[in-house]
């Protein structure tokens, strides 16, 4: 059961209802409602991380997964397990991040590197230089940022559903995220 009681949206302000009727009945986006300065913003990045990113859309849903997994954020993962197949992750690979095995010898060396480096900026407040190395190798500058962006994004994204207890209503794709036009 959700900690905090949906908003009552007769006290929003019009251009925030005018927003969220736009969009798809969702618990998390009710949570964030509450926030009415911000929800708007927040849900425009997610946008953003979905069409602004160089990085790839598989490797936007590695690292989802991994800060989902890694949030224990139940949410987080069963939204963006079907986004993840979508975008080309495997069956199996999923199945590596869920089960925590960030050094499988079955992942590539970019997946390896990726998830890792994701798993430990969720974790830890620094990144080994060994680490930040290996996923330079792979990763441009510019990728690298978005990387940060996403693992913070979907931190926030999942501390909000985890503390607050967010019920998981529906799955969603990601032709939802990005269904909206007013939003961009």
């Amino acid at each position: 059961m959700p900690r905090l009681t949906d908003p009552d949206p007769k006290r929003h302000p019009d251009d925030l209802r005018d927003f969220l009727s736009t969009l798809p009945p969702d618990p998390l986006v009710k949570m964030l409602s509450h926030s009415a300065g911000t929800v708007k913003p927040f849900i425009q990045f997610a946008r953003t991380l979905f069409t602004q990113l160089e990085l790839p859309d598989r490797s936007r849903e590695l690292v989802i997964l991994t800060v989902a997994e890694h949030t224990d954020c139940e949410f987080e993962a069963a939204q963006h397990q079907p986004m993840a197949a979508a975008a080309g992750v495997p069956e199996r690979v999923r199945e590596i991040i869920a089960a925590r095995e960030i050094d499988s010898g079955e992942l590539t060396p970019y997946d390896r590197a990726l998830i890792r480096f994701t798993a430990e900026v969720v974790r830890h407040p620094r990144v080994p230089d060994e680490l930040f190395a290996e996923v330079r190798q792979f990763l441009s500058e510019r990728e690298i940022v978005e990387v940060l962006q996403v693992i913070g994004y979907y931190w926030a994204f999942g501390r909000v559903c985890t503390v607050l207890d967010v019920e998981l209503t529906k799955v969603y794709s990601d032709d939802t995220v990005l269904s909206d036009d007013s939003a961009a």
